[in-house]
């Protein structure tokens, strides 16, 4: 069993760039934690800010339910507002040597939305320090990740460094992905995500539908 860790800018982001990913890793037995940097309060103009972002938890939780995920975290940084702070980069240092992950996935570096990229840089930063024996901030002892991913939402890569087949799991993604029903309601998220991984699945010849990452570290 391996410990799998997820870094996502706001609920739904996680299934988006790498649900069928991780509903494999869950099927294979790995363990998944996801943290979520905001809650997604910005994400409608349908519903209060506190509302929404009661709501989204709720969504995420859900989703989360289906697919099989374990832990999840709301670390509730103001969506629309993320930044790159000292206190934001301990907190990621505590998270990677408490739990241990040997695999992350997070945003890829060129993704254009503000809170995806500075999500990409508070997780990879946090991982490196994670691992070092000098960074004396965070609690406990160092641990390095093996292998980070970094996936695709509101920016398709350019450039792929790794896919992956989520054909036996692509209706899973997409029936969790429909619980984020504030997002799904203005947005037809599902329809281009399925859009998107079917066109990866086809231009690979690995399967009828794909998820592709930058390949930002492989365990070696």
């Amino acid at each position: 069993m391996d410990n799998i860790m997820v870094f996502a800018p706001h609920p739904d982001d996680d299934i988006i760039g790498c649900g069928g990913s991780i509903a494999r890793h869950i099927s294979q037995g790995d363990q998944v934690t996801i943290v979520y940097m905001t809650s997604g309060e910005a994400g409608s103009l349908r519903y209060e800010a506190s509302l929404l972002a009661n709501l989204r938890e709720n969504e995420a939780r859900q989703a989360a339910q289906l697919l099989g995920a374990g832990e999840l975290i709301f670390l509730r940084q103001p969506d629309g507002y993320l930044e790159y702070t000292p206190a934001g980069l301990i907190r990621i240092v505590d998270l990677v040597r408490q739990h241990r992950p040997t695999r992350v996935y997070l945003p890829h570096s060129q993704e254009a939305v503000p809170d995806h990229h500075i999500t990409y840089r508070l997780a990879s930063e946090g991982i490196r320090r994670a691992a070092g024996p000098w960074f004396q901030q965070g609690k406990p002892e160092p641990w390095r990740v093996d292998t980070i991913m970094g996936y695709e939402v509101w920016t398709p890569l350019a450039v792929i460094g790794c896919s992956q087949d989520i054909s036996p799991y692509m209706d899973l993604k997409l029936t969790a992905l429909r619980m984020h029903r504030t997002q799904i309601e203005s947005i037809a998220y599902d329809e281009a995500v399925e859009g998107l991984n079917r066109y990866r699945g086809v231009m690979s010849g690995l399967g009828q539908y794909c998820e592709c990452f930058q390949l930002i570290r492989a365990s070696v």
